[in-house]
């Protein structure tokens, strides 16, 4: 049976890695992992004793579309305690995890051939997902100069329908300041460009917090998700916000794509977002992981990074050490047991010559994983 030229997407190359990964590790080797952006710390233990109590007091079924309105209230207060933004509760859509709420938001805003702009390096699943709805995704690469995000500069030239930013991004774990996300903002209204503000890596800064969309618009999509921040990857629920005169036209795509977000990660992220003092935890290990890479990289020869002002990754030049980032990502794997991701994943022109390395692990897995580095570039030569 022939396939839609719309399923034939690229693999996600950091899941083949994690999958390679896996198989070492099975056949008796150990592995350091810096190529998943996944938290190493499990659920919030508010989020798990919640749902135990929910399990025992009954079942647990459908839920309403946009899902339960406790936990839209919930997030809606999020926004009010991170940004001082005042958010109807009812423009909060939440989503089985925030991949949901790009094919939500991608169905809801374009038509089939609209073209949709997306910085490069970036998240590649952007891309996939564009092209399995018929959509075309325009490349635009961000400059060194910007710190690898993209300026309303880079976007002249380019017809567009819709642009998608995201900051602190990925790979980069660089952010956008409020007056560049908004000078970006406003070109695109300006031009009649639908505006998609990816923020899932929002709670995960070192120094300055990040600017959400909704501060400087209310006429954008923002997505959000509870995988990074409140460590809850596996349970797939995350949610958008969108203006309010789209609230029924996504909740009927809602209805009809998913039904509802799983009932159980619901009653997990309503009890997640009260959980501050052990997020807060969390993100004082990455604060510390990420003080050991920028010290201990440049000694094992990655010297051209970008210091990251958030998430979880560290994304080095690495042209002065191969033009081949897959076939050097594999090498690392094998020989130094860490396992990385080659920057092919993220900027299809450039990313023979990058790769990510993310720190979302425990000190002590990042400090071994540092050593292995040294060890093997310094027997590389």
């Amino acid at each position: 049976m022939q396939v839609s030229s719309r399923a034939l997407v690229d693999p996600f190359i950091v899941m083949d890695v994690m999958e390679k990964a896996r198989a070492l590790e099975a056949a008796g080797r150990s592995i350091i992992h810096m190529e998943v952006g996944q938290p190493g710390t499990p659920a919030p233990k508010g989020a798990l004793k919640a749902l135990a109590r929910q399990m025992e007091e009954g079942p647990l079924g459908y839920t309403v579309a946009l899902g339960l309105p406790e936990l839209r209230a919930g997030i809606a207060a999020l926004y009010r305690r991170w940004y001082g933004v005042d958010l109807n509760p009812d423009r909060v859509v939440v989503t089985a995890g925030s991949s949901a709420a790009f094919l939500l938001s991608f169905t809801t805003l374009f038509d089939a051939g609209d073209r949709v702009g997306l910085g490069e390096p970036g998240y590649p699943s952007y891309r996939q997902i564009l092209k399995a709805l018929s959509l075309q995704a325009v490349g635009i690469p961000a400059s060194v100069d910007n710190r690898l995000q993209p300026a309303p500069a880079d976007l002249e030239g380019h017809d567009l329908h819709g642009m998608i930013v995201a900051s602190p991004g990925n790979p980069s774990g660089t952010m956008l300041s409020h007056d560049a996300l908004a000078a970006l903002i406003n070109h695109c209204a300006g031009r009649g460009i639908k505006f998609i503000s990816d923020e899932i890596y929002h709670g995960l800064h070192y120094a300055d917090r990040a600017t959400s969309a909704l501060e400087i618009s209310d006429d954008v999509h923002v997505i959000n998700s509870f995988s990074k921040y409140f460590s809850m990857t596996g349970w797939r629920i995350g949610w958008m916000v969108v203006p309010e005169d789209q609230i029924r036209v996504v909740e009927r795509l809602a209805q009809n794509m998913f039904i509802c977000p799983p009932h159980a990660s619901q009653v997990a992220a309503l009890a997640a977002l009260d959980c501050i003092d052990e997020l807060e935890a969390n993100r004082a290990v990455y604060a510390r992981n990420r003080q050991m890479m920028l010290e201990e990289l440049p000694k094992a020869g990655f010297t051209r990074i970008a210091p990251p002002d958030g998430a979880f990754y560290v994304y080095a030049d690495v042209s002065d050490l191969t033009q081949d980032s897959l076939k050097f990502a594999a090498e690392i794997l094998e020989q130094a047991g860490v396992a990385v991701t080659p920057g092919l994943d993220f900027d299809p022109r450039r990313g023979a010559q990058t790769l990510r390395f993310s720190y979302a692990r425990s000190s002590e897995d990042i400090a071994e994983g540092l050593h292995r580095l040294k060890t093997y570039m310094a027997r590389r030569g």
